[in-house]
């Protein structure tokens, strides 16, 4: 089977798909990594811009190694940043992600597709998980790039909100998260439980789901100190597999009622 994981930045992967990517890889799947941008405007302490994105994609294809990735690709978008959220449009940078035609990216992605004669596209939710513009935009040329290419399996990579917001709240008994880190976003974030298709067991797979993280050293630390990646990398071997032992995707078009375990799974009714 041949899989493409699209994401929107350098880390994303390692956050939301890197035990999927590593456990099929593994399995003697073909596994493709594409990014629509560099990620150069992320907080880290390299200032934004191209060196932040340069260093950014070699972290990715460091990621991409340690989970067997047998190609990377990068759409060529610039990172559109957090302004929208913030209202400020004006400080996007041309060819932001957030707004390029839909259709034209599309068409990018969907030729990746065409070459690898993908089975599978993982995409975002709706919402883009905790609502970055280019991840809502990620789910919306990713479901479409599918439509053109005929794609016949897409499977939005989510988070179940219900467990991670207990974790997060054990989490934080023991750690005191960086001031970006916003407990009450995650109430809204990601997808309840109900709505969940694929549960896949990545445990066997959490070395190098955390190599993969760690590969993205510049995005540990930058603005005021540790960010979120860098919190989570401090989490003791126990709790981080509790944490980041399953992964979580939404199947569309999955018969109601069934609960898919594996990509690979055909439905599970009951």
């Amino acid at each position: 089977m041949n899989t493409v994981f699209f994401h929107a930045h350098p880390d994303d992967e390692a956050l939301l798909t890197a035990g999927t990517m590593a456990m099929l890889a593994a399995e003697g799947h073909r596994v493709v990594l594409v990014v629509a941008t560099a990620g150069e405007r992320g907080l880290a302490d390299l200032e934004p811009g191209d060196e932040l994105g340069e260093a950014r994609m070699k972290e990715l294809y460091r990621s991409a190694a340690l989970l067997g990735c047998a190609r990377v690709v990068r759409l060529g978008y610039a990172d559109s940043g957090l302004a929208e959220q913030g209202g400020v449009a004006d400080e996007r940078p041309e060819n932001a992600f957030i707004d390029a035609d839909s259709e034209e990216a599309a068409q990018r992605l969907a030729a990746v597709l065409k070459e690898e004669d993908a089975d599978l596209v993982t995409i975002y939710d709706p919402a883009g998980g905790y609502g970055h513009p280019d991840h809502v935009q990620v789910h919306r040329v990713g479901r479409r790039a599918a439509e053109i290419a005929g794609t016949p399996i897409v499977l939005e990579a989510t988070v179940n909100r219900d467990p991670l917001l207990k974790a997060l709240r054990l989490a934080a008994r023991f750690y005191t998260f960086p001031p970006e880190f916003d407990m009450r976003s995650f109430e809204r974030a990601y997808s309840p439980g109900e709505t969940i298709t694929h549960r896949v067991n990545v445990r066997r797979y959490i070395k190098q789901k955390r190599a993969s993280m760690a590969a993205h050293a510049s995005q540990a630390t930058g603005g005021d100190g540790a960010r979120t990646l860098g919190v989570l990398l401090k989490i003791p071997g126990p709790l981080y597999r509790l944490i980041f032992g399953t992964e979580w995707y939404v199947r569309r078009d999955a018969p109601r009622g069934s609960k898919l375990r594996h990509p690979l799974d055909e439905p599970l009714r009951g």
